[in-house]
């Protein structure tokens, strides 16, 4: 008979395509749901990694009272980290000539608040360009990117001290908190160094120098230098 069977063959044809469409939906919901799985890890990971950064940001940027001494004839840190060079050098824009210097090495893991070393003003603040060497070599301080404070104390009459603030290969950014013309005291937060970097402290050579290479010292609580 003219077209027997069609129907069916229509009916197994809908059946077929509907099988199709349903293991294509079951299929797409797997890939979805693995998908959704490894999102979901991902997620977790990067939830866990953002942790990891926040925490360990608030204890970079942690920031503690420091117990000023309050002898008169002392110097103190202005820097938390290790003393790793005393020397002689000359500073001629501000200390105008020989000067002792104090250099101490941050590491990421101290505190990078930055403390005046004496009471007095701010009368120079001269930021220089240069380079991001690693901050662990002394030598870094003649070439990297740094900001220098010239102070003069109210604590010895025309006494003047230096601070040098240097960027390291890591610290790209010096945040001075004080300029020119302002009052300090000793112990004041002056500045931030963020990551790893290197603080000079130039003192004038009739100073004492009370630490030695290798000492661990507290900004704004450890006499480095006593005046004589």
């Amino acid at each position: 008979m003219k077209h027997a069977g069609k129907a069916g063959q229509a009916g197994r044809k809908l059946i077929f395509w509907t099988l199709v469409l349903l293991l294509v939906a079951i299929g797409a919901g797997v890939v979805a749901v693995f998908i959704g799985s490894v999102i979901t890890f991902l997620a977790t990971g990067l939830v866990g990694l953002w942790i990891l950064f926040a925490l360990f940001t608030l204890y970079f940027f942690r920031d503690p009272n420091p117990r000023v001494p309050m002898e008169p004839n002392v110097i103190v840190a202005p820097a938390h980290g290790k003393v790793d060079l005393i020397d002689e050098t000359d500073e001629p824009v501000f200390i105008g000539g020989r000067c002792k210097r104090v250099s101490i090495f941050l590491s990421v893991f101290n505190v990078h608040v930055q403390q005046a070393p004496v009471a007095g003003r701010v009368v120079l603040l001269k930021h220089t360009p240069g380079q991001y060497l690693n901050a662990l070599k002394a030598e870094s301080a003649a070439h990297n990117e740094n900001v220098f404070l010239g102070l003069e104390s109210k604590e010895r009459p025309g006494e003047k001290i230096g601070v040098r603030l240097i960027a390291g290969l890591i610290a790209r950014r010096i945040l001075p908190w004080v300029g020119e013309g302002d009052e300090i005291a000793r112990g004041e937060r002056i500045s931030l160094i963020q990551f790893g970097s290197r603080v000079d402290l130039y003192l004038p050579l009739a100073t004492t120098i009370t630490v030695k290479t290798g000492d661990k010292v507290v900004g704004g609580q450890t006499v480095v230098a006593t005046r004589n």
